[in-house]
């Protein structure tokens, strides 16, 4: 039985794997991988408009998975790293699991 802040981690990382999962918000996070972006880079480079790209900001903010920060009247972006390193740290467990073969089925 999970307790319940197993149950808590493991729905945030559904909702993390939930807001990677469209092409658009992926995209976004390839180009925040390594630099800081404002929203008109960040529309320039995926030729979107600015509602849109709001649209898939704010959900990628509510994931945890990144963090903005405002300087006068424009908004940058970047990775949240503790967020990457949660999502990471959850995908080693997996590396880590020795192989058990399946139990046989009754007959």
């Amino acid at each position: 039985m999970l307790l319940s802040s197993e149950v808590g981690d493991l729905q945030l990382v559904r909702d993390r794997f939930q807001a990677l999962a469209d092409p658009i918000r992926l995209a976004v996070v390839e180009l925040l991988r390594g630099e800081e972006m404002c929203v008109c880079d960040l529309c320039d480079r995926l030729h979107l408009h600015q509602s849109k790209l709001s649209f898939h900001l704010k959900i990628l903010k509510q994931a945890g998975l990144i963090r903005p920060r405002q300087a006068g009247r424009w908004i940058y972006y970047r990775l949240d790293p503790e967020a990457i390193a949660h999502l990471s740290a959850y995908l080693a467990q997996f590396q880590t699991q020795p192989y058990q073969p399946a139990r046989p089925c009754p007959d």
